[in-house]
């Protein structure tokens, strides 16, 4: 039986957080070890550059995205893990798919109709205002990852089911048009994935400001943890889990037993205090190791470049095989 081929992009805009670590990273590590699949994982960077204007953001955001999934356990031997910018035939692909999408599904697009909504409500005459063609055709981009290494599964947010649905479209479209060169992805949502709650209770996210860093010590990670929002109950007081979004962050690196036991003790009274206290010994007892990994990783950057050249080259070799038969599709050929 062949196996299922998954692919997933990480945008290189940030540097990753705990967030970022229980929703997406930990799980997708842990699902690249299952035999029957075969793992793609790519670092966004031309992605990136569509909103981020920063050069230096995205070349440290670059480093610290690697180092940090490559912390976290991803084995390179199990996961083709490229850049994006590594990939010339990607770009190649996106001007071929570009060429046979319809403009009208682009206008589709959830991120351009925001924009243009936004232009409409505060008066501009140009609905387009500010509007670049980056983010415009940016689904055309996400199509040519996904189709260059024939992905079966996309593992996406709720808030990217329609790029790979128009990824299916548009494959749809070139295998109609020209040969049947295109697997028709399928979107991948894990329904039981955590979303990390932040130190104000609600999603932990870098626009909101109540992230907790991924990487910082032991010290740091406590200070973080003690701005956690709690009530004023005071020592002895009973506590139930709904009253700080501290108790959802500790059942996200617990057992079911050790979140029960957590449970109990609030109830019998648990100072906020010691709680925020077993809370970052907790984080801190997991995440010890892939700390001392990342901070070697960081502190030598040829290695993570080593690494991504490894991965370029084994992806490539794959990429140039479809894109000479997209090519030949299309028309382009040597002159015989």
């Amino acid at each position: 039986m062949s196996k299922k081929r998954v692919l997933t992009g990480v945008t290189t805009t940030g540097i990753p957080h705990l967030g970022n670590y229980v929703g997406a990273i930990r799980p997708a590590v842990r699902a690249a070890q299952n035999p029957d699949t075969e793992s793609f994982l790519f670092l966004a960077d031309y992605h990136g550059i569509i909103k981020c204007h920063e050069p230096e953001m995205i070349h440290q955001s670059t480093q610290a995205v690697a180092a940090t999934w490559l912390a976290c356990g991803l084995d390179p031997e199990r996961t083709t893990f490229y850049r994006q910018s590594d990939i010339p035939e990607v770009m190649e692909l996106n001007w071929i798919l570009t060429c046979i999408t319809a403009k009208g599904l682009m206008n589709r697009a959830h991120a351009y109709k925001a924009s243009v909504q936004a232009n409409t409500e505060n008066g501009q005459e140009d609905p387009d205002f500010g509007v670049e063609m980056g983010l415009f055709s940016y689904p055309i981009l996400m199509t040519a990852d996904i189709l260059m290494f024939n992905a079966n599964e996309v593992p996406v947010g709720r808030d990217q089911i329609q790029h790979v649905e128009m990824a299916r479209d548009i494959a749809g479209r070139f295998n109609h048009r020209f040969q049947e060169l295109f697997t028709l992805p399928e979107v991948k949502i894990d329904e039981n994935v955590e979303l990390l709650v932040g130190l104000d209770g609600r999603k932990m996210s870098k626009s909101y400001g109540n992230t907790i860093p991924l990487w910082e010590n032991d010290k740091k990670t406590q200070k973080s943890v003690n701005k956690i929002i709690t009530n004023m109950k005071e020592p002895g007081e009973p506590k139930q889990p709904d009253e700080s979004p501290l108790f959802e962050i500790y059942k996200a690196f617990s057992t079911p037993s050790e979140t029960a036991e957590f449970t109990k003790m609030l109830a019998e009274g648990l100072a906020w205090g010691e709680a925020k206290k077993l809370l970052a010994a907790k984080i801190n007892a997991e995440l010890a190791e892939p700390r001392e990994r990342y901070n070697e990783l960081t502190s030598n950057p040829s290695q993570i470049e080593d690494i991504l050249q490894a991965g370029a080259a084994k992806a490539r070799k794959e990429a140039r095989e479809l894109l000479n038969k997209v090519r030949d599709a299309v028309g382009i050929r040597p002159l015989k």
